[in-house]
């Protein structure tokens, strides 16, 4: 590999909002958020909406989605579309 190209690679603590989770794991991420780890050690935090502790295929849970809701919004937004014609 070419020197100097590369971004650095550092130990970073990642949370997940939904589950309250923390992972540690290498990332080029960069964040201003900082969480002491179990050994006592200081890393950047970043904070992320879904990771495998509360994602619904890694957990054998379900959410309900508002697809209706979605769909009103899209035909108020765009309005219905005409049928096909054969």
């Amino acid at each position: 590999m070419r020197p100097r190209i590369h971004p650095e690679s550092r130990q970073v603590a990642f949370r997940d909002r939904a589950a309250n989770a923390l992972f540690l794991t290498r990332s080029t991420a960069a964040s201003a958020q900082t969480v002491e780890w179990e050994d006592g050690n200081t890393y950047p935090l970043i904070d992320v909406d879904i990771s495998s502790a509360s994602h619904p295929f890694c957990t054998g849970t379900s959410r309900v989605v508002d697809t209706a809701g979605r769909v009103e919004r899209f035909e108020r937004r765009y309005g219905r579309a005409a049928p096909a014609r054969p």
